[in-house]
């Protein structure tokens, strides 16, 4: 995608957004998801991927997109790039996640907004809600009056 002024703003709300969905992608090991990329076993990947999100959005918005890639060098720690895409109310966005061993980041690629502003700051202030709209709200259990 074509870096413009709200590129980064957008990619750091993302990473904010999917940062429990990346700790529990970084739980499987490196060589697995090697292996899957690897041997193209792109469904075991979306199960992966989809049992990771579960926990903390609502069924289909973060779902494995069409591949992935890996870097495993002998004078290097492996690098797993996973293509996804996040589809909260009224967005769709396609990005590449990079785990590595001691760092993850996200790549927007393409965000599709369905009914955009002509404003882009609104746009963001859009997809910040629309993320935590999507997401699983913990509430407290309230005591009970006696």
């Amino acid at each position: 995608m074509k870096k413009n002024p709200f590129s980064e703003q957008r990619e750091r709300i993302l990473a904010d957004a999917l940062c429990p969905v990346v700790s529990e992608l970084r739980l499987i090991d490196a060589a697995d998801l090697i292996a899957l990329l690897r041997f193209e076993r792109h469904g075991s990947l979306a199960d992966l991927v989809s049992s990771a999100a579960e926990l903390y959005f609502h069924p289909g918005t973060v779902r494995f997109g069409i591949g992935g890639d890996y870097r495993l060098d002998w004078d290097q720690e492996p690098e797993v790039s996973l293509d996804l895409e996040i589809r909260p109310r009224g967005v769709t966005v396609y990005a590449k996640l990079t785990l590595g061993k001691s760092l993850a980041g996200i790549e927007i690629n393409h965000i599709a907004f369905q009914n955009p502003s002509e404003n882009p700051e609104e746009n963001t202030r859009f997809l910040t809600a629309s993320l935590a709209e999507s997401r699983f709200q913990y509430t407290p259990p309230t005591a009970l009056a006696s």
